[in-house]
């Protein structure tokens, strides 16, 4: 379900995430894929928001985020997003949306929920197929959060918040990829 406006708050954390129209990939190359994060590191400020987990598939991308000013996360994103969809549109000679429809934006208010959410962002590439081992997947902030990769955006916050949890974050993926018919998982799959 789509937050309401007034949820956009300071300390508030949401999932954002959006799907192509018709099943076209989104991002068909690795170009693609670059450019979409370049356009949102020109976006990302520290002082705005806090980028816990990201993954960017073919046909859709998770973004887990804390608003940290007043500054809508929604706006931010509906910018880059535009320019997004006027490169993918010039680069592929297409016209219209790209996008299946508005940003998709779930407010986290559970702290468990939001460990779960970031397993499941950083295990999307591996539970669809695209790749057979996590570490594979390159647009993601994954590698960071196991320390083979050092890039923004990317938070520590998360990782200090719940040392226990997170000190070997790989093994906590390799658990929760045994716990994928839990409960939880399922209300997590969005798709």
């Amino acid at each position: 379900m789509r937050c309401k406006r007034e949820q956009f708050t300071k300390g508030n954390i949401f999932h954002l995430y959006n799907h192509s129209i018709a099943e076209i990939n989104l991002f068909r190359d690795y170009e693609d894929y670059e450019y979409f994060l370049d356009k949102f590191r020109n976006k990302y400020n520290s002082n705005e928001m806090e980028v816990f987990a990201y993954c960017l598939m073919p046909d859709h991308y998770h973004f887990c985020i804390e608003q940290l000013s007043k500054k809508p996360l929604f706006k931010i994103f509906n910018s880059f997003i535009t320019s997004y969809s006027m490169y993918y549109n010039r680069k592929y000679y297409r016209s219209g949306s790209v996008f299946a429809g508005k940003l998709q934006h779930k407010m986290i208010t559970d702290d468990d929920y939001l460990l779960l959410l970031c397993k499941y962002i950083h295990y999307n590439p591996v539970n669809s197929g695209f790749v057979e081992n996590i570490e594979d997947w390159k647009y993601s902030n994954y590698l960071e959060y196991i320390g083979e990769r050092r890039s923004n955006p990317f938070s520590r916050s998360l990782i200090k918040l719940y040392q226990g949890e997170f000190n070997n974050y790989a093994e906590t993926i390799r658990e929760y990829e045994k716990s994928e018919d839990d409960e939880n998982f399922q209300k997590l799959t969005l798709e």
